[in-house]
């Protein structure tokens, strides 16, 4: 068994304006003061990250990593959830998630696949330079505006979906190969790839692709109703990323898991602080160290009622007190007796 590393903290949440979140330095003396011991870096911004000089320069990722260390802390993985997604848009969608692209490409959706593309391509070339085993992504969406079959789905429409969805994404899976780190899809309700039979359907369709992996996100099963500790039971080997993030699902007579357009803090389903929600991480924990998970621990905070800084720090404390130090050997290993193979026939009468 291993130890899982942490705690982490992933960066997107905080990044503002205001010090001492808007420049790499700042931030990461921030996270290290409330005991991070790693940083999970989203690619979009170049205060923190020039993905165009990271994919291409081994000396300024070297450089990021010293400075990190100074700190006692490190990167742990890269993020693109805004570029992944847009890899796979909808045309439904297409004005809402022109947000997430630059102007260049703004209003022109096969320029915009084009180049969430090639910047999930740099991150894959950057990771590999700053030494990083991992990257964070969500999968894109041709068919989520269908996953309530009302009117009908017309036969072969899913089938079509994902063999477009592993088109895009193979190329991109296949950079990833080659840099040697594991593309991690965060299983996400608006991604085409939102629970385990969609991921195995994807999974399929990229014949098996060694790096078409998992990140493992508990709260988004709270408020799809999913097990999620049989979830590690089944895709365990799959889960190469781990975001600690609580969630809670209360559903009242007038609402469930569909949330009736409200606001977070009207949802029956909601994410919460670590600790204030309904996720056993006591199990969490202890299935990903039984099956050998050895990556990091990674505070994701999203909550509708706490504060953010408040958030951050109990998070570090929280992800701390969680991780299990994987014992060494057994613990009655003192009641042990020397054995052969003579001895091992007579206790089984077959001497």
């Amino acid at each position: 068994m291993k130890t899982i590393k942490g705690p982490a903290i992933f960066l997107q949440q905080f990044i503002s304006d205001e010090e001492p979140f808007n420049h790499l330095e700042n931030i990461s003396e921030w996270a290290a003061g409330l005991g991070y011991r790693g940083i999970q870096l989203p690619i979009g911004d170049a205060r923190f990250l020039d993905i165009d000089l990271a994919a291409e320069s081994k000396d300024y990722c070297d450089a990021i990593n010293g400075e990190m260390e100074e700190m006692g802390i490190q990167v742990t993985e890269l993020a693109s959830h805004l570029e992944g997604q847009l890899v796979a848009v909808n045309p439904s969608f297409n004005e809402l998630f022109d947000g997430f692209a630059p102007p260049e490409v703004k209003g022109n959706p096969s320029a915009r696949t084009e180049w969430a593309t090639g910047q999930l391509i740099k991150a894959a070339k950057a990771s590999a330079n700053l030494g990083l085993k991992a990257h964070a992504t969500f999968s894109g969406a041709l068919l989520w505006h269908t996953f309530y079959p009302w009117p009908q789905r017309p036969d072969g429409l899913v089938e079509l979906g994902f063999r477009e969805l592993a088109k895009r994404w193979t190329p991109i899976l296949d950079a990833f190969e080659e840099a040697g780190v594991d593309l991690c899809y965060e299983i996400h309700p608006g991604e085409d790839l939102h629970d385990g039979v969609t991921y195995e359907r994807f999974l399929a369709e990229v014949n098996n692709h060694p790096r078409a992996n998992l990140l493992y996100d508990p709260s988004h099963f709270v408020l799809q109703q999913l097990d999620y500790l049989s979830y590690i039971d089944i895709y365990h080997e799959r889960i190469k990323m781990f975001h600690v993030k609580d969630a809670e699902f209360n559903p009242t007579g007038r609402s469930g898991v569909y949330g009736g357009y409200q606001n977070w803090v009207d949802r029956p389903g909601r994410f919460r602080s670590l600790g204030d929600g309904q996720v056993d991480f006591n199990s969490i924990f202890s299935k990903l160290a039984h099956n050998d998970f050895d990556g990091w621990a990674v505070l994701e905070w999203e909550c509708c009622l706490k504060d953010s800084a408040v958030g951050a720090i109990e998070g570090a404390q929280f992800i701390a007190e969680y991780i299990i130090e994987v014992t060494t050997g057994a613990f009655d290993d003192f009641a042990s007796a020397d054995t052969d193979e003579n001895l091992n026939m007579r206790l089984l009468g077959l001497d």
